[in-house]
Order: structure tokens, then C-alpha cells, then sequence
């Protein structure tokens, strides 16, 4: 684990790197200055909520995020389950009704969560904590491939680039859990 990443993260920084998906613009979830930064290397449309890394089911709870037993057989379903380690990553969307994430959840009263199981990436989570993760793009462009597509994009915006290979995956798929049923927002 690169020390200095880890660092810098930290204290507030941004950075590429590749997740369980696709390389991602990654900071602090729980650092709003961090988060708007973001919105704004990205050009991402404000109304638009982040996907966000955690590295247990526990991280749930820093957003306020209360899940009954159904629920909580559901995200192990979907992030524990060794049947679905080799099909594309998920990312379930819960209701977020704390005014204090408003800034993450743009009014939507929900957030969409990842717990990955890229292993090395869990291991920055654990020490960071949670991560908002959006494709590594401005929006309306094409998500970089590699480092050198997302230097192109983001040159000196970003305080790290962290080479990963290619990407594994497509950017995940979300689904919304509501009222016990599952229901497909991105396939």
C-alpha cells in the first residue's frame, strides 16, 4: 500500500486509481470540501450523487444508514456471495435522509454504495475511509482507460495517479432496494 496515497487522502486530496471497475476520481466521502472538488475537476452535473466506497457493511452507519435484517441479507447477497465475485461489481442504492449528506446525496435522500472486493482497494478504504469513486471522465466523455487517457483528462487537477492495468470490469451495476424488492437502476 503506497504510504503517500494514503496520505494524501487523508488530508483531503483527490486522485486516479483503478477500483473494483474502472479507474475512478477518487477522495474522502466525508470531507465535503473534498467531495465539491470533485464535482468540479469532473464537471459533473450538481444534482447527480457519487457512487461511494466502504469497506464493510459497518461503514454504512458514518452516513446514518439503518439496514433491518432483509436488507442486510440482500448487500451480502449481492457483496459477499462467491457466485457473484466474478460477474460485474454492484452498487445498491439506500436512503440517506441525514440534511448533513445533502452535499453527497444532491437532494436524492439516497446513496448508492460499493463494497468492493478488490482486496489492495479495501485496504486503502480501511485506512482512509469510505471513498467517492465517479469514473475517471469529464462528464460526457469517455472513462479513461488507463492513467495516460486519465492524465489527458485531469493534468495537474488530481494529486496522484496510481497505475492499476487495465480494467477489469464495466462500471458497476446499481440497483435500488426498495420496500424489499430489488430493482435494476443501471444493468
Amino acid at each position: 500500500m503506497d504510504v503517500n496515497i494514503i496520505k494524501i487522502l487523508k488530508d483531503g486530496g483527490t486522485g486516479v486509481l483503478l477500483t473494483d471497475t474502472i479507474y475512478g476520481l477518487v477522495g474522502q466521502a466525508l470531507n465535503k470540501k473534498t467531495v465539491e472538488r470533485i464535482y468540479s475537476v469532473k464537471g459533473r452535473d450538481n444534482k447527480k450523487p457519487l457512487i461511494i466506497l466502504i469497506s464493510s457493511v459497518e461503514d454504512l452507519k458514518l452516513f446514518g444508514i439503518k439496514i433491518d435484517q432483509q436488507i442486510k441479507e440482500k448487500l451480502e447477497e449481492f457483496w459477499t456471495n462467491d457466485l457473484l465475485i466474478s460477474s460485474n461489481p454492484v452498487s445498491i442504492i439506500l436512503p440517506c435522509l441525514l440534511k448533513k449528506f445533502d452535499y453527497l446525496h444532491r437532494g436524492t435522500e439516497s446513496l448508492a454504495f460499493r463494497l468492493p472486493k478488490k482486496k489492495s482497494l479495501i485496504e486503502i478504504l480501511k485506512e482512509v475511509g469510505p471513498l467517492v469513486a465517479p469514473s475517471a471522465n469529464p462528464e460526457g466523455l469517455l472513462p479513461a482507460q488507463n492513467i495516460s487517457e486519465a492524465k489527458k483528462y485531469f493534468g495537474s487537477q488530481v494529486d496522484f495517479y496510481l497505475s492499476g492495468g487495465k480494467p477489469r470490469f464495466k462500471p458497476s451495476k446499481i440497483i435500488k432496494i426498495e420496500m424489499g424488492k430489488v430493482m435494476v437502476v443501471r444493468g
